[in-house]
């Protein structure tokens, strides 16, 4: 028998399905019964955060934890699945920098970013079967992944000749190619392309982040893209006769790390931003925080013109992420130092980011003045420092910054930045592995160089 839990933060509001079946029941207790009869000790594992790093890892664990052990993990976020930053981020995916250079490790990321996708993929339409749905596939503006690619307009001679330099050394799996205003033009009519000259990522692409991470009515009423794979991978172990695998949601903040202490047998933190509000590690982080605005446009429905259905997102000074031939993202602004990271925005503050951000898309795509701006998001990134290699996400075990030199404990994975989707694959995986080996060895190298900076 399989246990999938959804909490709120009162235990005796958990849903329990056991077997197939719903039923209500104290979570604490049936978590506690569960492992009463392994002969071998449980794992029990905390991640802190629901969002591109909390899930991946997750999953990471659910498939790399030992088969003879009975494996719990409770994931901690107060706001939900996609809750923070990355349910409001652009969704545009490839490996390059501005400049169209390869990111660090890009092979690896871009790789294990596209499988998790595709597993999220997998589950959506497994749970709409499950739920009796007659639908399959997606529509234009359905979608969980749309792949339609990425244009980068040169905008500017500086750089030009580096840029050129750069796509030729693109992966074979995601293309950097170079095409003329005419070929531009047939992508997405009316681009502008002042130099005569685009980088076209044809693999490249766009991902719905609410409906990769957030809650979905599809299974349980509490399912979600990648949270679902989770929940499927559980389901899949127990009808292998594998050991029981527990996968819970407890929709409560955790303020303080130490009152985990003695409780898990893996602390793992993925909580974005957030992590450096926490007291044991306030000050202590080399991060900057970020907010950024995101705003949702729609063509009026009087209007009869519409962006090509099988049109490629743009990125330029504001990006513009496609979500159909009448919805469209646009961002983002960057508000350094900032502390909030509700996603609500008010009036005043879409009103400001709309001014920013208008001008700029309108330079590269003078049609988005014709969409009628609908709502607005925000998120707040954490941005790691600078390096040789680029910006890196910081990954490490904390425990000696904590409770002194013991056996590792308290897991860092946070400051993916802007970059949360390419990332949240690959170094998830490491985190998992990370934590199952009790071992930061996994990692390499440029990860965990930033623990000299640690106050």
């Amino acid at each position: 028998m399989v246990l999938l839990h959804i909490s709120t933060s009162s235990p005796s509001a958990a849903l329990v399905v056991a077997g197939g079946c719903f039923r209500r029941g104290i979570l604490f207790k049936n978590i506690s019964a569960s492992f009463s009869t392994s002969s071998h000790k449980p794992l029990r594992y905390a991640v802190l955060g629901a969002g591109f790093a909390g899930l991946s890892v997750t999953w990471h664990l659910l498939q790399h934890s030992p088969k003879e052990n009975h494996v719990c993990i409770d994931i901690y976020d107060d706001v939900g699945i996609g809750g923070g930053a990355s349910g409001v981020s652009g969704g545009l995916l490839h490996p390059y920098s501005p400049k169209v250079k390869p990111l660090w490790r890009s092979m690896e990321c871009w790789k294990e970013s596209l499988k998790l996708l595709s597993i999220a993929e997998a589950a959506v339409e497994s749970n709409k079967l499950n739920a009796g749905s007659q639908e399959s596939g997606h529509g234009s503006d359905d979608f969980v992944v749309r792949r339609r690619g990425i244009i980068r307009p040169a905008v500017s001679l500086k750089n030009l000749d580096l840029m050129k330099e750069n796509a030729q050394n693109c992966l074979a799996s995601c293309r950097v190619e170079f095409i003329d205003k005419e070929a531009a033009e047939r992508l997405v009519p009316d681009l502008c392309v002042p130099f005569n000259l685009a980088f076209y990522m044809p693999e490249a692409v766009n991902v719905h982040p609410q409906r990769y991470l957030e809650l979905h009515s599809l299974l349980l009423s509490l399912s979600t893209a990648l949270y679902s794979a989770c929940q499927n991978l559980v389901k899949d172990v127990s009808v292998l006769g594998l050991h029981r695998k527990e996968l819970n949601l407890h929709k409560k903040a955790v303020t303080n790390l130490l009152e985990l202490s003695g409780e898990y047998d893996s602390v793992i933190i993925c909580l974005g931003a957030r992590a450096a509000f926490l007291p044991e590690l306030s000050e202590r982080l080399p991060l900057r925080t970020c907010r950024g605005v995101i705003a949702q446009l729609q063509l009026p429905d009087d209007n009869r013109e519409s962006y090509a259905e099988h049109g490629p997102s743009i990125l330029s000074d504001a990006w513009i992420a496609i979500h159909g031939p009448h919805n469209v993202r646009l961002g983002s602004t960057w508000e350094w130092k900032s502390r909030n990271y509700s996603q609500d925005v008010a009036v005043e503050e879409a009103s400001k980011a709309l001014e920013e951000l208008l001008p700029k898309a309108s330079a590269i795509y003078p049609g988005i003045k014709n969409w009628k701006y609908i709502t607005a998001k925000a998120g707040l990134r954490a941005m790691p420092p600078l390096t040789s290699h680029g910006s890196l996400p910081l990954l490490a075990c904390i425990d000696e910054y904590l409770i002194g030199k013991q056996t590792c404990k308290f897991w860092l994975f946070t400051g993916l930045g802007s970059r949360g989707l390419l990332y949240h694959g690959w170094l998830g995986k490491l985190m998992a592995q990370a934590v199952v080996s009790c071992s930061e060895d996994v990692f390499p190298p440029e990860l965990v160089a930033w623990k000299s900076r640690m106050k």
